[in-house]
């Protein structure tokens, strides 16, 4: 028998509305909830530095916590290790870390990389650039600059293993290292990362976009601490910023260990 009653007729559409917000709200939410009894463990307090080291004068600094969040004030001089750095070393396990670029500064002559990770080139063999204002920073896995997970603002996007796209001899690496989208936010907005590194493979979900799927990484350190990376800076002598400068900030870190 046909529903005679406009309420019910609507019922339907009203239930699809109500299941749809539920999963907006749901996908919304910042993963505060990944829970210790299921194995994670906070890298960051929000207030300290607790379970982090700075290993010069220089990176005490860059690095601070202001509102909240790690901020990286990057600049430019001498050859001190100015990076942040995890004091305990892990080998195989899921890291979720968030980050925004705060600002672009400098100009950077950007190339365009392709999605086998090689440059495009123009009709001379150039590489053909883009030059625009730049930031440049990342996260070091097992210790190593070579397995550093980029954050930038190059149009290839960020997630991209720069030591390991540079693999001249196997091309299956360089492009396994390569995003296979830009899942970035705007510049100024909140990213999360959820990065799977177990043996010698990772995997890299950028707000929710596999951007590497379980990409290798031949000859990675079996273990290491996790580093923030500073990059470039502000150059005080000549009063310019380097186009790709680490004008990062940090929060919500946590760590399972598999």
């Amino acid at each position: 028998m046909p529903n005679s009653n406009p309420k019910n007729r609507h019922r339907p559409k009203l239930l699809s509305l109500l299941a749809a917000a539920l999963l907006i709200t749901a996908c919304s939410q910042r993963p505060d909830t990944l829970d210790s009894s299921d194995g994670w463990v906070s890298l960051f307090d929000g207030e300290s530095f607790a379970g982090w080291e700075m290993k010069s004068e220089i990176a005490e600094r860059i690095w601070s916590i202001k509102d909240g969040v790690i901020d990286c004030s990057p600049f430019q001089g001498g050859k001190d290790d100015k990076h942040l750095w995890s004091t305990n070393e892990y080998r195989d396990f899921e890291l979720h870390v968030e980050w925004r670029i705060k600002e672009l500064k400098g100009i950077y002559n950007t190339p365009t990389v392709l999605p086998d990770g090689s440059y495009l080139l123009d009709a001379n063999g150039e590489r053909v650039i883009n030059p625009s204002p730049g930031a440049d920073s990342g996260i070091y896995l097992r210790g190593s600059n070579k397995s550093q997970i980029n954050i930038w603002a190059w149009d290839i996007g960020s997630g991209e293993v720069y030591g390991y796209r540079h693999n001249q001899k196997d091309p299956e690496i360089r492009a396994g290292v390569t995003p296979k989208t830009k899942a970035d936010k705007p510049i100024g907005e909140w990213n999360a990362f959820h990065i799977t590194m177990k043996g010698d493979r990772l995997t890299v979900v950028l707000n929710g976009e596999t951007v590497l799927n379980k990409a290798r990484l031949p000859d990675v350190p079996e273990s290491g601490p996790i580093a923030l990376q500073h990059h470039g800076g502000y150059n005080e002598e000549q009063g310019v910023w380097n186009g790709a400068s680490s004008l990062v900030q940090f929060r919500n870190i946590k760590i399972k260990e598999l």
